[in-house]
């Protein structure tokens, strides 16, 4: 009798899907914690947590847990991005592999850069990489998720301006993310509870203020795209899953914007830095759903755009 069955249904590798986002998207708040409560270094080495244990030892008290939990939680996550693969390679659905795929080998990457970044004393841009590595797993996780609730991949719903216009989001989306890292890695929450008394600013070497200042301007600038692109939809009669997209992408960050502002000007407390977290975390997403929603299913019948006709595309509850 066979261990496996031989082929999954899609309701069962949309689910594993949704399980390793989900998962991905909790490893990015779980590793904020990490850093917010000083715990970066509560297993002082890699990859065993001492140089004589794998776990943490009392000695090392809640930091060492702390850290200590969150390495274990990788293993959750290996498990699950595992099954979405073996799910998926026992389907028909090809063309899900390679992001099933990516989204596996980005876990043992990570561990490794999570080691570097342990045995370089959380070095700040180690510490960046490796959120930003998180941010491109979570688009990776999302997209593998959306697409497998659909039969395939077809045609673009919406005309070359729009495709090029979701492409600039999702780069402008790339952009605040990074200079969000370095706004971060600039700041007072170095992840290590012995580093406090360096002064801000000192770690990377760029001044807090102005580099705030640029990750604001670029914010703007997001939301800007993000308007037009919503305007624009509804101006041309657009597909309504690409208009939900685009309107539930502005809410996520306009509301971002809101807690980083109201961060910057309360002093950075850790329940809104690490709040925030979880909205770049929902921003990545929703950015990433953006850039799904404007093709659609495989399954699409679509009249030339020259013809005049309209665009009709299978109903999505996305």
């Amino acid at each position: 009798m066979p261990l496996l069955p031989a082929s999954f249904s899609a309701t069962t590798i949309s689910r594993l899907a949704l399980a390793n986002a989900v998962a991905n998207g909790l490893i990015v708040v779980t590793g904020g914690a990490v850093r917010l409560t000083g715990s970066g270094l509560g297993c002082p080495t890699w990859p065993r947590c001492t140089s004589a244990s794998f776990v943490a030892t009392p000695e090392l008290a809640g930091h060492g847990a702390i850290e200590f939990g969150n390495r274990l939680l990788t293993f959750v996550l290996a498990a699950v991005a595992i099954a979405t693969v073996v799910a998926v390679w026992r389907s028909t659905r090809r063309d899900l592999r390679p992001l099933a795929v990516l989204t596996f080998l980005g876990i043992p990457a990570q561990a490794l850069l999570g080691g570097v970044t342990v045995l370089t004393g959380l070095n700040p841009w180690t510490v960046a990489a490796h959120f930003l590595v998180s941010a491109v797993l979570v688009a990776l996780a999302t997209t593998l998720w959306l697409r497998s609730r659909e039969p395939g991949v077809g045609q673009p719903l919406v005309r070359r301006p729009f495709v090029l216009l979701t492409r600039g989001i999702a780069a402008a989306t790339a952009a605040v993310l990074a200079l969000g890292t370095v706004v971060t890695g600039s700041g007072p929450h170095s992840g290590d509870v012995d580093d406090d008394d360096v002064p801000t600013g000192d770690r990377m070497g760029f001044d807090p203020e102005l580099i705030s200042q640029l990750h604001a301007d670029v914010v703007f600038l997001l939301i800007g795209l993000t308007v037009a692109m919503l305007v624009a939809l509804y101006a041309t009669d657009s597909p309504d899953r690409v208009r939900r997209a685009a309107r539930d992408l502005l809410i996520v960050e306009l509301a971002q914007g809101v807690v980083g502002y109201v961060q910057y000007f309360t002093d950075l407390p850790i329940a809104l830095v690490l709040l925030h977290m979880a909205g770049a975390v929902l921003t990545t997403a929703f950015a990433a759903r953006l850039v799904w929603s404007v093709r659609g299913p495989a399954s699409e019948v679509m009249t030339s755009p020259s013809s005049g006709g309209h665009r009709h595309q299978v109903p999505s509850p996305i």
